[in-house]
């Protein structure tokens, strides 16, 4: 089915910054690994996952929509150096992910095309997910202190 050609532009802008968040938060997560943080190792993984199931979903509509998937495109990544660092790094890509997404939802309806729209709400709601997670490490980290927290996440 030939798409709208700014509906292949949004969906290519939007599996960059899928591609992106997959890297950053593998690296995210085998640093946890490394220093021994076993459930933020896990968590983080999980998120990553996700990412990947996300990005599979705008390669597959790129391609019934005619148009050519850009995997070679990451944007800037952040990498945190300590376990703070990561959850906040993490958790901005992910607020930014949630404001691409409306946008990217608007623009698709405004094309006409819906299905698209849609598609791009179901990734939302996991973008969603993953600020609220990352705002819950935040501010357990605040309430408990870092010590306490990172004893937890062995």
């Amino acid at each position: 089915m030939k798409g709208n050609k700014k509906v292949i532009d949004i969906l290519n802008s939007r599996l960059a910054e899928e591609l992106t968040a997959i890297s950053q938060y593998m690296v995210h997560s085998e640093m946890c690994a490394n220093w021994g943080y076993e459930k933020l190792h896990e968590a983080i993984e999980k998120q990553a996952i996700d990412e990947m199931k996300h990005a599979e979903m705008h390669i597959g509509r790129i391609l019934f929509l005619d148009g050519t998937p850009t995997v070679s495109k990451l944007n800037r990544m952040v990498i945190g150096k300590t376990v703070e660092e990561i959850v906040t790094a993490d958790e901005s890509a992910e607020l930014d992910a949630v404001k691409a997404y409306n946008e990217s939802i608007a623009a698709a309806a405004a094309a006409g095309d819906n299905a698209t729209a849609e598609m791009l709400k179901k990734i939302l709601q996991d973008e969603e997910r993953h600020v609220d997670w990352g705002e819950t490490q935040s501010e357990m980290i605040k309430q408990m202190g870092l010590q306490v927290y990172l004893s937890n996440q062995v």
